[in-house]
């Protein structure tokens, strides 16, 4: 059986157990995302401790969350999993127009894939569409990445250092705060939500 006719059969299985399964007919996106946080940290973990078979599998169930979500929307007439499809295969053509045009492959391909996604959204802030439900590390991260690749005139550090440094340093500061009462996700929010106040006013004043 081809790749397609296998997708074909995932979503008439998916199709199936909307109508005939009582626990899967009674779910709905926001009842699902429990299940789609937890699929995606097992597929981290098939990435980072797992063999081929372990990731196999664990990509399958997250597979499996895009379709139930894709099936629950057509289900409402709101967009079907063609749609889903579509939207991201036409995304991915129009930001690379050097594989897919005649256009020359950029010298800042990041800052390049930012500023297609900021014109195309009409978005006025780096910090626009950065999810709010990550971690305050991975929300960090993306705020550090948007602002160099959007140029912010904002002082961030760049020091080199090694990622075991890194590591050791972030788990050596939460073992401190512990010692002494400081939550350190709270600490680590609150300067998160500093540095996130400090772009919007560098784009401010840039603006």
């Amino acid at each position: 059986m081809s790749m397609d006719d296998q997708l074909a059969r995932l979503r008439e299985v998916m199709h199936r157990l909307r109508r005939e399964c009582p626990w899967d007919a009674q779910q709905t996106h926001r009842s699902l995302v429990t299940y789609l946080v937890e699929e995606t940290g097992e597929v981290v973990d098939a990435i980072e401790a797992g063999d081929d078979d372990d990731l196999r599998e664990e990509l399958g169930d997250l597979l499996l969350q895009v379709y139930f979500h894709a099936e629950i929307a057509a289900q409402q007439g709101r967009f079907t999993l063609d749609d889903v499809a579509r939207g991201i295969a036409d995304k991915l053509v129009r930001r690379h127009p050097y594989v897919f045009g005649d256009g020359e492959v950029p010298d800042d391909l990041n800052s390049t894939w930012e500023a297609r996604k900021r014109a195309e959204k009409g978005r006025s802030s780096s910090l626009e569409g950065i999810a709010e439900s990550l971690s305050v590390v991975a929300r960090a991260t993306k705020v550090a990445s948007r602002a160099r690749n959007h140029r912010v005139p904002v002082d961030l550090p760049d020091a080199p250092l090694a990622s075991s440094e890194v590591g050791e340093g972030i788990i050596s500061l939460v073992v401190r705060a512990q010692a002494h009462g400081i939550d350190a996700d709270q600490a680590a929010r609150d300067a998160l939500r500093a540095l996130e106040q400090r772009v919007a006013a560098a784009e401010s004043d840039v603006g």
